[in-house]
């Protein structure tokens, strides 16, 4: 009974954070309405496969269904293994195949917390240009690592010319994001970085949906670039690390940035 009330918790809670009803995610799951009340409330206990198909239908990161499984009496279904680890290295050549695509423009891979993971020469000398300090691209970088909200709030902000703009949408991504995150790291990160901007923006706004494309205008020097940013995510990854992997690219947004950035490539 106690390891199912504790899996029942944890149900809705992402329930909650999905905002679906209970018939909502009986519907999204194809079960019995009153078998899944009866899963939240202790009163049934949930196999493994009927564990996972909750999860899955709620869309939980795979670290938390570990933790739903654990919480079922179960045991783990995905490993988490360091990107520096010798079984990765068939991923880390593909991180850095991807990173060098984007050259001569910027591209940098994040964990689920924003810190850099590896970056490509663009990106780099973009953060020597911002004062942000120096990484080797293409490698994995060891920790601690420069998180890319610190940056956003900290050495960047004179270079990004609609700043507000920018911050706001980006930190309201990170706040949804660490919604239903138990990471206290992760907390503090984003905690940090709020401090520094209006009361307002400590909340996401409830009517404002995610932007699918931001742009971002740069002051470079005396040159302005306008830049949008894309994501790109490794799939439906089995371990816990590349799950939480994305990799941010920047392409130009006119023909003026392109030739900006290929020039400085060049000089570079």
């Amino acid at each position: 009974m106690g390891h199912t009330s504790v899996v029942g918790s944890l149900l809705r809670e992402w329930r909650g954070v999905r905002r679906m009803s209970q018939l909502d995610l009986a519907m999204a799951a194809e079960v019995s309405p009153r078998h899944l009340s009866f899963v939240e409330t202790g009163r049934a206990v949930p196999s493994r496969e009927m564990v996972l198909i909750l999860a899955k239908a709620l869309e939980v990161p795979v670290r938390d269904r570990n933790a739903m499984l654990t919480a079922a009496g179960y045991a783990p279904l995905y490993r988490e293994t360091n990107l520096d680890d010798p079984k990765m290295a068939d991923m880390r050549h593909a991180l850095g195949l991807l990173l060098r695509q984007n050259e001569p423009f910027l591209a940098v891979a994040l964990d689920r917390r924003w810190d850099i993971v590896m970056c490509n020469t663009p990106w780099s000398r973009f953060l020597t240009l911002a004062g942000g300090g120096a990484l080797e691209p293409h490698r994995v970088l060891a920790p601690p690592r420069l998180n890319l909200l610190r940056l956003l709030c900290g050495p960047f902000r004179p270079m990004v010319v609609n700043w507000e703009e920018v911050a706001r949408e980006v930190l309201e991504r990170a706040q949804r994001e660490a919604a239903s995150d138990r990471d206290p790291a992760r907390r503090q990160i984003l905690e940090e970085c709020l401090q520094s901007v209006p009361e307002e923006w400590r909340r996401p706004r409830a009517d404002a949906s995610p932007r699918l494309v931001i742009t971002v205008d740069l002051r470079l020097g005396e040159a302005r670039g306008r830049l949008f940013s894309t994501i790109t995510t490794l799939g439906t990854a089995q371990d816990i690390t590349l799950q939480e992997l994305h990799i941010e690219s920047f392409h130009p947004a006119d023909p003026e940035t392109e030739s900006l950035l290929r020039g400085l490539a060049l000089a570079g």
